[in-house]
């Protein structure tokens, strides 16, 4: 048995993309140790290759980081904001603080791997308790592996063995209590608004206070209403986008505001025969964000690099930047394109059926690097995490695991007859539409297809 001195010694939680009190391993973890507890989260702009959250990410953490200080206030701890590299910023807070353990919930990108691991073996080698958790997949990505012992490269067989396996255990409930670890007197501590994460000149993000609550409470709040409204006709009404039939979740997951498995399980617990149907497909949209980040740890450089290597060779234009801002601002003359990218501006998402849409566009139509789209949908999507945002944009290109083939285009304009017939979607956010006021499409849907699909052959030919 320790000595109450040792016992007095902290034990550190790291928080992340955890943001939350209920059903997190780490903090559970740190809670049963009887430890003084310190809980802390690093802003690291320091480290090279680490990518940093984009503008509008950047001001949903801030309000995330204010809930998750306020919960914890509510059990007895604070949370202390750091700056600075994670490795050495983590290495002189376990030193100064005496600190006996240091807990996480894992995190998938080679950068965060490397990051954790070097942590993880530096507090081992000094003695102190390093432990990680799994707490933000259903299924960690080692678990989840062909016949062969490989990663899966298609969706169906890989959410099929995903089924097969174990459940997803159950959620933990928060610790009702905390013993609150301390800082020594003149630690380099900073504040939250130190951090420079909201926009100030100008403020943009009028559209985003408009249409969110960050934060844990918040999060369930969506989830429950989801549920309980929504989910019984939500694979009929999740592709169309004038109708509120989606879960609205997804920057909560990001940030770790729920957990996959409280989502999970939440449905279960409402699934009957009228829900069957929608759950089924929900839980699957969840198999599709665990595919998502499975590749991510099979190709971290998944953001910047084709998964399927031979479309490096793809011929893209020399890029027209008009063309690229006309897009960005929601200004192609294209209703269903520019209706999205207006929505994303506003409110920081943008509907998952267009999503795919102005990918399609951009990608196939404007024919510009899906790089160049990934990088503004991480700038301007509070939902965009290292794994879903370049998985979906490495899909719909065609050079990603289980994608579209190339030659399939989006024809934005039928796709707005079948999902936004009566054109409420495209009215809300192009209010100028129908009237004489709309201009023209900045390109001919037609001839950029064909010209898509000759880029493509050039690619095959080349094989």
């Amino acid at each position: 048995m320790s000595s109450p001195r040792e016992q007095d010694r902290p034990a550190v939680v790291w928080f992340r993309d955890d943001l939350r009190i209920a059903d997190n391993p780490a903090l559970h973890a740190a809670a049963e140790s009887g430890r003084p507890v310190i809980c802390v989260f690093v802003w690291d702009e320091e480290t090279p290759d680490l990518r940093s959250p984009g503008a509008a990410s950047r001001w949903w953490l801030h309000h995330s980081l204010a809930a998750l200080a306020e919960s914890l206030q509510g059990i007895g701890a604070s949370l202390t904001l750091l700056r600075g590299a994670s490795e050495s910023t983590m290495a002189h807070l376990l030193t100064e603080t005496d600190a006996a353990a240091v807990f996480w919930n894992r995190r998938y990108g080679g950068v965060e791997r490397r990051i954790d691991e070097a942590v993880k073996t530096a507090a081992r080698d000094a003695g102190l308790e390093a432990t990680s958790f799994g707490a933000n997949l259903l299924f960690e990505p080692w678990t989840i592996r062909t016949g062969q012992g490989t990663a899966f490269s298609v969706y169906t067989p890989f959410w099929r063995a995903c089924l097969a396996a174990p459940s997803p255990r159950k959620p933990g409930p928060a610790p009702r209590s905390l013993r609150a670890g301390s800082l020594p007197s003149g630690f380099g501590t900073v504040e939250l608004d130190d951090l420079g994460l909201l926009p100030t000149h100008p403020d943009w993000a009028g559209g985003l206070r408009e249409a969110w609550i960050p934060g844990e409470k918040a999060a369930h709040d969506q989830l429950r209403s989801f549920l309980a409204d929504d989910l019984a006709a939500y694979k009929k009404e999740r592709d169309v986008p004038g109708v509120d039939g989606t879960s609205r979740l997804s920057p909560r997951l990001r940030w770790g505001e729920l957990s996959p498995h409280q989502v999970w399980h939440a449905t279960n617990e409402r699934r009957d025969h009228s829900t069957a149907e929608g759950a089924s497909t929900f839980q699957a949209e969840l198999g599709w964000r665990e595919f998502a980040y499975h590749t991510l740890f099979e190709h971290p450089d998944i953001a910047t690099v084709n998964i399927h290597r031979e479309y490096d060779s793809f011929p893209w234009p020399r890029l027209h930047p008009s063309a690229l801002r006309a897009w960005q601002k929601g200004r192609t003359g294209v209703p269903l394109v520019d209706a999205g990218m207006r929505e994303l501006w506003t409110t920081g998402v943008m509907h998952n059926r267009v999503r795919m849409v102005t990918a399609s566009f951009l990608i196939k139509n404007l024919l510009i690097d899906w790089r160049h789209g990934e990088q503004w949908f991480w700038d301007t999507l509070v939902d965009a995490d290292p794994a879903n945002n370049p998985f979906n944009w490495q899909w719909v290109a065609g050079s990603g695991a289980d994608a579209a083939p190339y030659f399939r285009v989006f024809n934005p304009e039928l796709q707005r007859e079948k999902f936004d017939g009566r054109g409420d979607y495209v009215r809300r956010w192009v209010p100028e539409w129908d009237t004489g006021e709309y201009p023209e499409p900045i390109v001919d849907l037609k001839e950029t297809r064909q010209a898509a699909l000759a880029a493509y052959d050039a690619v095959k030919r080349s094989r």
